[in-house]
């Protein structure tokens, strides 16, 4: 009998030419993972996909606080519900705090490095850049 010591593959959804979520993709590769890679601004998401990535989360940890409507005071988080953040994130997926994965029966919304060594079973011990954005763009 073979035994397989590859990991399962992760499904990474990014917001294409990303500098966080390009470093973010090389460590998962460090560690030995497969990435099925997507993007995420061309997914049709519905609301109950979305919700899948967010159980469990406040509105302030789903949402991508460099997107243009929240720097830009366009959109002000007091003034709106979980649900209603998650409907407009349907049509403004720049919204949507990245990367979004999956892997086995897992989601995910962000790169917290705690919750993903727990999950993937590897220790990731990393500065904690890694899960921000470094880009002065406007992303």
């Amino acid at each position: 009998m073979i035994f397989s010591t590859l990991k399962p593959k992760i499904v990474f959804y990014e917001k294409p030419g990303c500098a966080g979520n390009a470093r973010q993709k090389k460590l998962l590769k460090q560690c030995g993972f497969d990435l099925d890679v997507k993007d995420m601004l061309n997914t049709p998401w519905s609301v109950d996909e979305l919700q899948s990535f967010f159980y469990g989360l406040d509105k302030t940890e789903i949402v991508n606080i460099s997107a243009p409507d929240i720097k830009n005071n366009v959109l002000n988080l007091n003034n709106i519900s979980k649900d209603e953040l998650i409907n407009l994130m349907i049509q403004k997926p720049l919204l949507i705090k990245r990367p979004l994965m999956i892997f086995g029966e897992s989601k995910l919304c962000g790169f917290d490095t705690n919750k993903l060594s727990k999950i993937l079973d590897v220790d990731i011990s990393l500065l904690k850049e890694i899960s921000t954005c470094t880009s002065d763009d406007a992303c």
